[in-house]
């Protein structure tokens, strides 16, 4: 009867024990595979780092071949869609919508 009366507490202290322990060793095991991004976040950099500004050419640049990738996607859906209308039988004028 006795081991039942100390099973409760024992089982407490058990569970406290086993959890203190098991977040040390978890703790110590994390801090082995800190990522680079991890570290920039401890050091307060929030893991961004600064870009420089970009100037009026490159956001032109980067506009201008947007605008051509948008005609040539244009393009190809109009291709498409005059295919598509010819194998369902009737061809569909891309300059009607």
């Amino acid at each position: 009867m006795s081991q039942r009366d100390g099973f409760g507490s024992g089982f407490f202290w058990g569970v406290v024990f086993g959890s203190a322990i098991g977040a040390v060793v978890g703790a110590i095991i994390a801090s082995d595979h800190i990522s680079p991004t991890d570290k920039a976040l401890t050091n307060g950099t929030n893991g961004r780092q600064r870009k420089p500004l970009q100037t009026e050419a490159t956001i032109e640049s980067a506009r201008h071949s947007l605008e051509e990738k948008i005609a040539q996607l244009n393009s190809a859906i109009d291709d498409v869609r005059q295919q598509l209308g010819e194998v369902n039988g009737s061809a569909i004028d891309p300059e009607s919508n």
